[in-house]
């Protein structure tokens, strides 16, 4: 077991080529995997390692003068926990879609982890929760009495907001997501419909808060996006095996290749369908009519 790295940060970057350049050679240098997207906006990265090929990663990023600001969470894992280590130049570090193209994320107001939790603490009348994460991620962990968005990717954020923005008139939003650069982009696209009276981020997003508050107002497990799929924060189950609606919060995704369908499975029903995510994918494997998914190595 090593570590693994989430960070992110907004600055102004003139060279994206020549930082890209660089990232690759530490990274490579060090033998990590994950992945780095570089822009004229900022940084955001994800990498695994041993705990010291991170630790020296982190060294060498943080005395580079554009970002030795950056904030470094960290968590269980390793390198095998991503295929490969990929290092690209993005036009966003993290994509909102063509209703956001062009704007940057704004001087938010972000709030400790411990300012957030007194807020969560107060529970003012006008305050909403809003879990800026897609709808599979909430299934499994989220906040108490927060709001889910209905989405599948991020950049159907714009459009839920634009659907909602009645909801959110004259209220104070606490915004949350993974690691926070999701919220940097959510609230400055929030504040541009004029309708919230307050914005607040946590600072360094749910992992921050669950590190100092684990048995907090977060419950369940936290998802992450690569193969660990989620880190457990508590004993609570939000979720419900998608078989036998029984209490469950294990993704996987379906063996029958051609689904591959993301999917919660209880070890009873992942047994009796052979790890899939219908009676109909099972049937379909058994017969030899569909190809079993590769599992990664």
């Amino acid at each position: 077991m090593g570590t693994i790295l989430l960070f992110y940060n907004y600055v102004d970057i003139q060279n994206p080529q020549d930082i890209m350049a660089w990232q690759r050679s530490v990274c490579q240098k060090l033998n990590l995997k994950g992945r780095v997207w570089i822009g004229t906006e900022g940084i955001n990265g994800t990498l695994g390692g041993t705990t010291e090929q991170t630790d020296a990663y982190k060294k060498e990023l943080l005395a580079h003068p554009l970002f030795n600001d950056t904030d470094m969470k960290e968590s269980p894992g390793s390198a095998d926990d991503f295929p490969r280590l990929a290092i690209k130049i993005k036009k966003e570090i993290v994509g909102l879609g063509a209703k956001a193209a062009g704007m940057k994320a704004s001087l938010n107001t972000h709030l400790t982890p411990e300012q957030a939790h007194a807020l969560m603490e107060e529970n003012p009348k006008d305050l909403i929760i809003l879990d800026t994460r897609n709808d599979y991620e909430t299934r499994i962990g989220t906040f108490k009495g927060a709001i889910g968005t209905p989405t599948k990717t991020f950049r159907e954020f714009p459009d839920y907001i634009d659907n909602n923005a009645e909801i959110f008139k004259n209220k104070t939003i606490l915004m949350a997501c993974t690691g926070g650069i999701r919220c940097e982009r959510a609230s400055t696209y929030l504040q541009s419909k004029g309708v919230a009276k307050n914005v607040y981020q946590i600072k360094g997003g749910i992992c921050r808060y669950t590190e100092k508050y684990p048995d907090g107002f977060f419950r369940g497990k936290n998802y992450v996006f690569d193969r660990r799929l989620s880190v457990k924060v508590n004993d609570d189950i939000l979720g419900t095996c998608d078989l036998c609606e029984k209490p469950c919060d294990t993704y996987t995704n379906c063996m029958n290749a051609n689904c591959n369908r993301h999917f919660i499975g209880c070890a009873p029903c992942n047994e009796k369908n052979d790890t899939t995510c219908s009676t109909t994918c099972s049937e379909l494997l058994r017969r030899g009519k569909v190809k079993r998914r590769k599992i990664p190595v």
